[in-house]
């Protein structure tokens, strides 16, 4: 029997965040015929225009006749629909008829409004986790992770990260080689960890007032392999290093040692995805020196194991 995706869309809503994971699912329909049965609905039925002024056509929402998995798209008109009730008590209601629900992006403004997100872990895009976490204190708002399952409620990042949970829903639905299938159809990765960061330590980075200390970030992240030290990279920019443990956070936002770990965890999540490289030649590379302090730092910066990174990237074993 197929599943039943249902897609609630709201006047301004992004596009991608419906388009993204609907072709997620389309996919695995068009690859395994009556897998799934997609849906795109909406409290006023009929044209319903995006912000970039794409419109869909949207069936009704009122009444709700169920459905496997109720994905709520965000948008910048977010905002005018978390002011409207008549979301979040059709959320509320249809959370109860339904296996699971999800949010792309701003989307988790609306989930949280209805209470789906109360006492739980979640995630929204980078720039809205603080008013997420101002505006609902009873949800954990963690703004890295690309996606957060707790349960049968799921919350994405910003806008692509849509694709990566549409993804992992198919591998839940199908298994992991329907999921490769389609991100191979899309040209898209397998599918990134849950828990991988929204963004790289380069953006991240506050833009560093001083020419010597945006060349610095440059040559961490062109020459993971070299010696990175404080004492180094202070020589490097001509400062003692008590003068550079107090300037780099400062101009960065990050400690030294913060930095580079992330930039080597960066630099190996690389080879990683386009590589067969063994892991300790990867360590050797991306200047961990040591399989063991490179398998640490995955923990701590993306928990997970660098040979469990790579299975899920790539689809492959560990090499």
């Amino acid at each position: 029997m197929a599943r039943e995706i249902a897609f609630l869309v709201f006047p301004d809503f992004q596009i991608l965040d419906l388009t993204g994971p609907l072709e997620v699912f389309s996919q695995a329909e068009r690859q395994e015929s009556g897998a799934y049965l997609l849906r795109t609905l909406a409290l006023e039925p009929g044209a319903v225009a995006s912000s970039s002024g794409l419109s869909v056509n949207a069936e009704a929402a009122r009444p709700f006749a169920g459905a496997d998995t109720l994905i709520v798209v965000g948008g910048r008109g977010t905002e005018a629909a978390v002011a409207d009730p008549g979301y979040a008590a059709w959320i509320r209601a249809a959370s109860s008829r339904v296996r699971r629900v999800a949010s792309v992006c701003n989307g988790a403004f609306l989930l949280a409004e209805a209470g789906l997100l109360d006492g739980r872990r979640a995630t929204t895009h980078w720039s809205n986790a603080a008013a997420l976490a101002e505006r609902y204190p009873a949800v954990t708002v963690d703004a890295d992770p690309i996606f957060v399952r707790e349960g049968d409620v799921a919350t994405s990042a910003g806008v692509t990260s849509g694709i990566d949970l549409a993804l992992a829903l198919v591998e839940e639905d199908l298994g992991a080689a329907a999921a490769r299938r389609v991100a191979r159809q899309l040209v898209v990765f397998v599918q990134r960890p849950g828990n991988q960061r929204q963004f790289s330590v380069q953006l991240t980075a506050q833009r560093p007032a001083r020419e010597p200390i945006r060349d610095l970030l440059a040559h961490i992240a062109e020459h993971p392999e070299a010696d990175l030290s404080v004492p180094a990279l202070a020589a490097r920019v001509g400062l003692s290093e008590r003068q550079f443990l107090r300037v780099f956070p400062t101009e960065t936002g990050h400690s030294p040692a913060g930095y580079v770990e992330a930039a080597r965890v960066e630099a190996a999540c690389r080879l990683l995805e386009t590589t067969d490289d063994g892991l300790e030649r990867v360590a050797r590379i991306c200047g961990f020196g040591t399989l063991r302090t490179l398998q640490r730092s995955f923990h701590r910066v993306l928990a997970v194991a660098p040979h469990e990174y790579r299975e899920r990237f790539t689809g492959t074993g560990p090499t």
